[in-house]
Parts: C-alpha cells; sequence; structure tokens
C-alpha cells in the first residue's frame, strides 16, 4: 500500500519505477565491471628504470586459468609474462630472451598503471596501460 500525503497527486509507480532503477544499476555494474578487468588490448607509454628514456609500444592481456598472460610490444622487441591479480591490481614476471623482470600494476578507471624493473636493477620504471 502507497501512503500518499496529497491526495490530488497520484502515487508513485513503485514497480516500473523500481524496474528503470534496477536495469540501470546493472547497466553501470556491467560497463564498471567489463573496464576494470584487465583482459584487452591497450597502448603503452613508459620510462626505463635509471635512465627514464621513454617508450611507447602495446599490451595485451589474456585470461589463462586462474592466471593473465601478458604479451608486450615495444619496438623490434616482445616480452611475455605470467600474472596474477584481480580488478584492481595485478603483478606480472616477465621474460625476453635471458632478462627477467616484475611488474606490478594498479587499474585506474579502465587503464592500468604501474611500476617495473629487472631483475637485480636498483631503479624502476613506470607504464601507463591505455584500453584501446
Amino acid at each position: 500500500m502507497c501512503f500518499n500525503a496529497d491526495a490530488n497527486v497520484p502515487a508513485p509507480s513503485w514497480g516500473t519505477d523500481m524496474r528503470h532503477l534496477l536495469a540501470v544499476a546493472a547497466l553501470l555494474w556491467s560497463a564498471t565491471a567489463f573496464a576494470a578487468d584487465p583482459v584487452g588490448t591497450y597502448t603503452i607509454e613508459g620510462t626505463n628504470p635509471g635512465s627514464g628514456s621513454k617508450y611507447t609500444g602495446t599490451v595485451t592481456v589474456e585470461k589463462t586459468g586462474e592466471t593473465y598472460r601478458v604479451v608486450w610490444v615495444v619496438g623490434d622487441s616482445r616480452y611475455t609474462g605470467t600474472g596474477l591479480g584481480d580488478k584492481d591490481f595485478m603483478a606480472v614476471s616477465y621474460r625476453s630472451g635471458s632478462e627477467t623482470g616484475l611488474a606490478l600494476y594498479g587499474e585506474d578507471g579502465g587503464n592500468w598503471k604501474g611500476v617495473w624493473t629487472y631483475a637485480g636493477s636498483r631503479n624502476m620504471g613506470t607504464e601507463v596501460w591505455k584500453r584501446r
């Protein structure tokens, strides 16, 4: 039963209004869930540890069971890594030839940003992934 203090104003249609509200909430939730999922292809901008020199490229993230396969292409170099995490963060160990390293990323409005280093380095680089 709907209480309405003003008899001249029709009572709200809670059933219709609630269905619209739930539909909008579901759309917002699915858009947020998609934006936060790390799976996808990104353009990247980064800086190298120590020198701070800049680079650009692409990175692709694929779900592989409980982990992620992460592949960077920067110039003529290809780096392949294994990541673990969730919608908020991801840690990735990677390899290219005999070089290995570690990267840590946080979700940033559908994009990702973080820091990385080569094994044995005393410096960190930065990297931003922008969803394509």
